[in-house]
């Protein structure tokens, strides 16, 4: 995987390094202890796909400019702040095989510490007068936390369709992706109708990222490098399309043991539920929604000159897809 990143970042390495000292200094608090933590989040494994999505977009429709290293560090920001608030959400104390913020200085601090990193990205963002970037950002976090909030909400009734689902996940995580690549086309004054075509792709890469990490929830062993644990949501009873899929198509019968098994979780049932997930073919149906929300978004760059970002961006998109943690 890491191989795979490192070509992709070959057309902006000298792009992203600069970004990566930027976003050090972007994060730097007169607070001796935020500087601890905020060090901490910076030296763990990080992909980095947000940044990259920026910088190739906008160097694809563009030149690179100030505002684009400031557009892939509102990203970031954003991103790892929710990181930081999803481990406290979903009581995790690994991220990607490093301990979380709240495992080592418990949950409180790690509220606050997203709070923080949230703050900063708004406040780069009114500093510089980038209005447009502004009200990106503040639709992407409203989006976040309603994608959640719905999620949690369905869950609880345990109804949840394919369309709600996608609502949730276009919300919760595609928002983000396509928020990177608006901003990276914004940031380089791409005309409107590119940056809104920029948008979709995001829109359509970021949920076949989200199904990619669903489709996780059903390998049999635990990854400590995915960055969520294995079984946690099947564990707090959030529906995935493998699953909506399976109850859908189930048998009255099949249907109601697979309900009451997620009422009733435990790791035996886990199992079980795999092995029914498997039987009705839901593995398969979310693969397949998965590989056409990929394709609908490597043909949104098919009328983009051929050349080194457009195969970066196509290696990217795949790599989404493909990829095992």
């Amino acid at each position: 995987m890491k191989i795979i990143l490192e070509k992709i970042k070959i057309p902006i390495k000298e792009e992203i390094k600069k970004f990566e000292k930027q976003f050090v200094d972007t994060i730097k608090s007169n607070v001796s202890f935020i500087d601890k933590i905020t060090h901490y989040i910076i030296h763990r494994k990080r992909k980095l796909i947000r940044p990259i999505f920026v910088f190739l977009i906008a160097k694809m429709l563009g030149n690179i400019r100030k505002k684009t290293y400031h557009t892939a560090c509102l990203i970031e920001l954003i991103h790892t702040a929710t990181l930081v608030h999803d481990d406290v959400i979903d009581d995790s104390y690994i991220r990607r095989g490093s301990f979380s913020i709240n495992a080592i200085w418990k949950n409180k601090i790690a509220v606050l510490v997203g709070d923080y990193l949230l703050s900063k990205s708004l406040l780069l963002a009114t500093k510089n007068n980038y209005d447009d970037l502004l009200k990106i950002i503040c639709q992407t976090i409203k989006n976040m936390s309603e994608g959640e909030l719905l999620q949690i909400e369905k869950s609880k009734k345990l109804n949840i369709t394919e369309k709600i689902y996608n609502k949730i996940i276009y919300h919760k995580t595609a928002s983000l992706i396509a928020a990177s690549c608006e901003g990276g086309a914004r940031s380089v004054n791409a005309d409107e109708q590119v940056v809104l075509k920029m948008r979709k792709f995001g829109i359509f890469t970021g949920i076949a990222f989200q199904i990619k990490d669903d489709l996780f929830d059903y390998e049999e062993k635990n990854n400590n490098l995915i960055g969520k644990p294995i079984g946690i949501d099947l564990k707090e009873k959030k529906l995935t399309l493998p699953l909506i899929y399976t109850i859908k198509k189930a048998s009255k019968k099949d249907q109601k043991w697979i309900l009451y098994s997620i009422k009733n979780y435990d790791n035996q049932k886990r199992h079980e539920i795999i092995n029914y997930v498997k039987k009705y073919g839901g593995l398969e149906y979310a693969t397949k929604k998965m590989i056409k929300f990929r394709n609908n978004a490597l043909k949104i760059l098919e009328i983009y000159p051929e050349g080194s970002i457009k195969k970066a961006l196509k290696i990217m998109v795949n790599f989404i897809v493909e990829r095992n943690q």
